[in-house]
C-alpha cells in the first residue's frame, strides 16, 4: 500500500504551487505591459506602446502618422490623407482631407479647382471654369466661369466687355453695340500679331482687339501685343502641355483638349506654368535606396511590395518618404539577469529593442559542464513581440576553471554541444558569448575555442556575437582577444566600451569618456573588422568616487543611471562640463568626504548613439537593462 503524505508535505507542496502560480500571473501581467505597437510620423518612429488604443491616440496628435505592429510591421491605423484639393494646380496642407465630403466642402468654396483622390489618378472632382470675361483688354481673377450664362450675368455690370470660351480661345460674346465696335474699328491701331515676340509677316495693326483675336487664332503659335503698353492681351501659344517622363508628347491651347490625350496615355501628366494640373502617374512610389522601382495607388499595396526589398521607402510624387526599412541601428541590451520576471519587466521599458541578452548559460566547471537557467515562456513571448533573444553565456570570470576547460577538447565539444542544442530547442536567434578574465597566454586556445563554437552555432543556422574590452591598441596584442581572427569568425563583435574607470582604478574618472570610447571605435576598426559586425556597448550607470579631507581615493561605488538625477537633487552636486571626457562633472562635500561622478544623462546617450552612427557600426548594446528610465528609450527609438 502507498504510504499518505504527511499533513506538513502537503502543505509544502501546496506552498510552492502557489508560489509558481504567484510568479507566472506577474510574468503574464509584466509580458502584457511589453509595447506590441510602434508610431511613426512618415516614416520616422516616434513611439511604443502596449495596446492599439494608446498607440492611436497618440499617433492622433501628428499629421501623416501611423501605428505599425512590432511584431511583424503590419499597418493597423494612420491619418494620411486620402484626398488633396488643388486650386490651379497647387495645393498646401490645409487642404489634405481624410474624407472626400471634407474635400468637396473645401473647393466648393474655390475657383479653378480640382479634387485628387490619392488612391486614384486624375480628378474625383474638377471645376476648371470654361469662360473668362474681358472688359476691354482687361480681366479678373475671379472673372472665370463655368458657364457662359455666368458669364453674361457677371458682365451686365460693365461695359465694353466680352467672353472667351478657353476651351477653344475664342471670341464667343460680347456686349458691345454696333456703334461701339465701328468706334473701336476707326481708332488708332495698337495690336499687333506677333510669333515667337516678333510681328506676324503680312499681318496689318489693328484697332479692334476682336479683329486682332480673329486673326491670332488662324496663326498657330501666334499671341497679340498692345504697342501702346507692349502687354500680351492674348496669347494663342499652346501652354498645357502633356508630359510623361519629362518629355513632351504635345501642347494644346486648352485644358480640356490636354486632359483628353493625357487619359489615353499612361504615367502623363498636364503641367501649365510649372505647375501639375491633372496627373496619371500613382501618387505613391517604391524606392530602393534612390532607384524608383515601382509606383502604387494604394499605401497597402505599396508597403507589401516594399518589404520584398532591403533598403526600400514608400514616397509620395511630392518626395514625402512614409514608410522605409532602410538600414537602422540594431539595439541589443543586457539582462544581466536570469530570472524571467526581472527579464519580461525589463524588456517591458524599453522602446525599439532589438536583440534581448538574459543571462541563461554559464560554464559551470572546466569539464565543460553547462549551467542552464533558461526559460522558453520568455523565449517564445519575446518572439511573438518581434525582439530577438541572444541569450548571453559566460565563464563566471574564472581564470584558472576558464585556463583548464581550453586545455580540454573534449569538455569544449561537451559544451558546445548542449549549448547549440538548447538554443535551437528555444528557438531563439543565437548566443552572445561574454568569456572575461581569459588569460593572456590562452589567446591561440581561446580563438580556436570561439571558432569551434562558431561553426556549430551557424550549423543551427544561428548567430553568434562576442563581447570584446575596449582595452589599447598598445597593448590589446598581450590579451586572449584576438581580434582580428575573432571578427572573422562571428558575425559581431561588441565593443565593451565602458569602464575606462573602474572599481579598481587607482584614480577618480568617467565610467567611458565620450573621447575615450570613439578612440576606442577608431581601435577596433583599424583590426579590420567591418563595420556592419561592430556594435558599439554602453553604459547605463556611473561610478561615485569618495576622496577623503587629503584628496585621496578612499572608495567608490557604482549609481544607476536612473538614480543620478535624484542624487543631484538631494546632494545639490555642483557640475561643470568636463572637456576630457565630454560629460558633466558632478561634485558634493558630505560628512567630511568630497564626492565626484561623470553624469551619464540623455544627452551622452544620444552622443554615444552618435558615435555609433558617425562610425556607420550596426548598432549599440547597452549594459544593463533596469538601470535606466523609460523616457530614455522612446529617445533612443527615435535615433534608430
Amino acid at each position: 500500500m502507498r504510504k499518505r503524505m504527511s499533513t506538513a508535505l502537503l502543505l509544502l507542496l501546496f506552498c510552492q504551487t502557489l508560489m509558481t502560480s504567484v510568479s507566472g500571473i506577474a510574468d503574464a501581467a509584466a509580458a502584457a505591459q511589453m509595447t506590441k505597437f510602434r508610431v511613426y510620423q512618415n516614416d520616422q518612429a516616434l513611439r511604443e506602446f502596449a495596446t492599439e488604443t494608446q498607440a492611436i491616440t497618440y499617433a492622433g496628435k501628428f499629421g501623416y502618422s501611423h501605428v505599425e505592429k512590432i511584431a511583424n510591421r503590419a499597418w493597423v491605423w494612420d491619418n494620411f490623407p486620402r484626398y488633396k484639393v488643388y486650386q490651379n494646380g497647387q495645393t498646401n496642407p490645409k487642404w489634405e482631407f481624410t474624407t472626400y465630403a471634407k474635400a468637396l466642402s473645401a473647393a466648393k468654396t474655390l475657383t479653378n479647382v480640382h479634387i485628387r483622390d490619392l488612391e486614384n489618378i486624375g480628378w474625383v472632382y474638377q471645376s476648371y471654369a470654361k469662360f473668362r470675361l474681358y472688359q476691354g483688354e482687361n480681366t479678373r481673377t475671379n472673372w472665370s466661369f463655368l458657364t457662359l450664362a455666368a458669364a453674361k450675368q457677371e458682365a451686365k455690370k460693365w461695359g465694353n466687355a466680352h467672353v472667351i470660351d478657353l476651351s477653344t480661345n475664342t471670341w464667343v460674346w460680347s456686349n458691345l453695340t454696333f456703334a461701339q465696335k465701328t468706334a473701336q474699328r476707326k481708332a488708332t491701331p495698337v495690336y499687333q500679331i506677333t510669333v515667337n515676340g516678333n510681328p506676324a509677316q503680312d499681318q496689318p495693326i489693328y484697332s479692334f482687339l476682336y479683329d486682332a483675336i480673329q486673326a491670332s487664332n488662324a496663326i498657330p503659335g501666334s499671341e497679340v501685343r498692345n504697342t501702346a503698353n507692349g502687354k500680351i492681351v492674348h496669347s494663342n501659344v499652346p501652354a498645357y502641355l502633356v508630359m510623361q517622363n519629362g518629355v513632351t508628347l504635345h501642347s494644346f491651347i486648352s485644358l480640356d483638349k490636354a486632359v483628353q490625350l493625357a487619359k489615353k496615355t499612361s504615367n502623363t501628366e498636364v503641367i501649365y506654368k510649372g505647375y501639375v494640373y491633372w496627373s496619371g502617374i500613382p501618387y505613391l512610389a517604391v524606392y530602393q535606396g534612390e532607384k524608383k522601382i515601382r509606383s502604387f495607388n494604394a499605401i497597402s499595396s505599396a508597403i507589401a511590395f516594399a518589404k520584398g526589398y532591403s533598403n526600400s521607402t514608400v514616397r509620395t510624387i511630392e518626395g514625402r518618404k512614409i514608410w522605409g526599412n532602410t538600414k537602422k541601428l540594431i539595439y541589443l541590451a543586457w539582462n544581466g539577469s536570469a530570472t524571467s520576471s526581472t527579464v519580461i519587466n525589463q524588456v517591458a521599458n524599453t522602446q525599439g529593442l532589438s536583440i534581448d541578452s538574459p543571462t541563461w548559460f554559464e560554464l559551470a566547471s572546466a569539464d565543460g559542464k553547462l549551467t542552464d537557467t533558461s526559460d522558453q515562456t520568455v523565449a517564445n513571448t519575446f518572439k511573438a513581440q518581434g525582439i530577438k533573444v541572444m541569450p548571453l553565456v559566460h565563464n563566471q570570470f574564472n581564470r584558472k576553471m576558464t585556463t583548464e576547460f581550453l586545455k580540454n577538447t573534449s569538455a569544449q565539444l561537451t559544451f558546445i554541444n548542449n549549448l547549440t542544442s538548447k538554443l535551437a530547442q528555444l528557438g531563439v536567434a543565437g548566443i552572445n558569448l561574454d568569456f572575461e578574465e581569459v588569460a593572456g597566454s590562452d589567446r591561440k586556445a581561446y580563438t580556436t575555442f570561439v571558432t569551434a563554437l562558431a561553426k556549430a552555432v551557424h550549423a543551427k543556422g544561428l548567430q553568434i556575437s562576442i563581447d570584446l574590452p575596449r582595452g589599447s591598441l598598445s597593448w590589446n596584442h598581450l590579451t586572449a582577444y584576438d581580434h582580428a581572427a575573432l571578427a572573422t569568425v562571428v558575425d559581431t563583435v561588441i565593443i565593451m566600451a565602458y569602464d575606462e574607470h573602474w572599481s579598481g582604478s587607482e584614480t577618480p574618472g568617467s565610467v567611458a569618456g565620450l573621447h575615450w570610447v570613439e578612440e576606442g571605435v577608431k581601435q577596433f576598426l583599424s583590426y579590420g573588422i567591418p563595420r556592419n559586425k561592430l556594435m558599439l556597448g554602453i553604459p547605463f550607470y556611473v561610478r561615485e568616487w569618495k576622496l577623503d579631507s587629503m584628496n585621496k581615493l578612499v572608495g567608490n561605488r557604482a549609481i544607476f543611471m536612473k538614480e543620478v538625477p535624484k542624487l543631484i537633487a538631494e546632494t545639490n552636486a555642483h557640475g561643470v562640463l568636463d572637456p576630457v571626457s565630454g560629460q558633466m562633472k558632478y561634485k558634493y562635500v558630505k560628512d567630511g568626504y568630497t564626492y565626484l561622478f561623470w553624469a551619464e544623462t540623455e544627452s551622452t546617450v544620444k552622443a554615444r548613439i552618435d558615435i555609433a552612427k558617425a562610425y556607420d557600426l550596426a548598432g549599440v548594446a547597452a549594459w544593463r537593462l533596469g538601470y535606466e528610465s523609460s523616457s530614455l528609450w522612446t529617445m533612443m527609438l527615435r535615433m534608430k
